[in-house]
Order: structure tokens, then sequence, then C-alpha cells
């Protein structure tokens, strides 16, 4: 093994970094799902994920912990990648919605579930970009509100209104149609 390997392997990670591995693991669906959500392409979801941790990865040294959660950190990430992603192909993000009701699995027809699918879908494309993003951090990232916060740059009272009315607005476009 050459010198310049072995020095490298004794060096000590970062002070100010993140457990990378740890973070990758808990996170990698989420960041996907998320990406996903708002490009609607799986393939470049995948582009963006791995987008994602390869900038994560690079500037783990810079992380902050004062600044928020590491997962925070990560999603602010996915965003911005995400938004690259949108800006070079020039169109706006969509989300694709498959709502489920996990407190009662099977408890609803399939015919029926098919069409709430289809009215949420609906009600989604009457959101603008930037409250389609808030439903895919909160629903798709499961992201809390604070963490919602640290990524978009908003104090966590303004994420927890911006949430509940999106989700109002939402609620509101499927009594319309139904």
């Amino acid at each position: 093994m050459s010198q310049a390997l072995l020095a490298a392997a004794e060096d000590p990670p970062p002070k100010a970094g993140i457990a990378f591995d740890s973070l990758y693991r808990s996170s990698r669906d989420d960041v996907y799902a998320y990406a996903a959500g708002l490009i609607r392409d799986r393939a470049a979801a995948e582009d963006v994920t791995a987008t994602t941790f390869e900038r994560a990865y690079s500037n783990r040294s810079h992380f902050d912990p004062s600044r928020g959660s590491p997962r925070a950190w990560l999603f602010g990430i996915a965003r911005n990648a995400a938004l690259d992603e949108l800006r070079r192909r020039g169109r706006q993000a969509t989300l694709a919605v498959d709502p489920t009701d996990p407190a009662s699995p099977g408890a609803v027809h399939p015919a029926e579930q098919s069409e709430r699918r289809l009215l949420v879908a609906n009600a989604l494309k009457g959101l603008s970009g930037r409250e389609r993003e808030l439903v895919a951090l909160k629903f798709f990232a499961g992201l809390s509100n604070a963490e919602i916060a640290r990524v978009l740059g908003i104090t966590e009272s303004n994420a927890g209104t911006r949430v509940h009315r999106v989700l109002d607005k939402l609620r509101e476009a499927c009594r319309e149609v139904a």
C-alpha cells in the first residue's frame, strides 16, 4: 500500500462532519421519493438522488449542526438538485400522487380508492409549484415542519402555516369536485 493511502486511511474523519453512512441509509428512500414526487421521472429522480448524496458527501465537513439537523441539511441539497434538474428541463414541477390510508388498509374498495387518487391528483394540479413542493417535503420526504422550515429558509411557524393552508386548499378542491 502506498504511503499516501496509508496516510489517508489513518486520517480521522472531519470534526465538523456527519455520520454520512448512517445518514445515507436512513434517508436515501425519502430523498428518492421527494425527487420522484417533484420531477415525475424515475430515472431523473435516481440521478437527483445520486447528485444529492455526492454533493452531501463532498461537503460533509461543512455541515454545521447549529443550523439544523443533518436530514434537513440533506433535503436542502436535494431541493437544490431537483430544482437544477427542473430548470435544466425547462418545465415546472408536478407531483405524482399515490395516496393511501394507512389507518384502514383494505377497507376501501379498489374502485373508490382509484377515484380518490384521481380526485387528489386533479386537486394537486391546481396548486402552484411552491405549494406542490410543500406537499412533497411533508408527505413524500416525511419532513417535520421544523425540517421544512430549515430547507426553505423560513420560520417553523411559517412552515406550519403554509402546510396547513395547502392542505386546506387541497381539501376544498376535493370537495368542489366531489
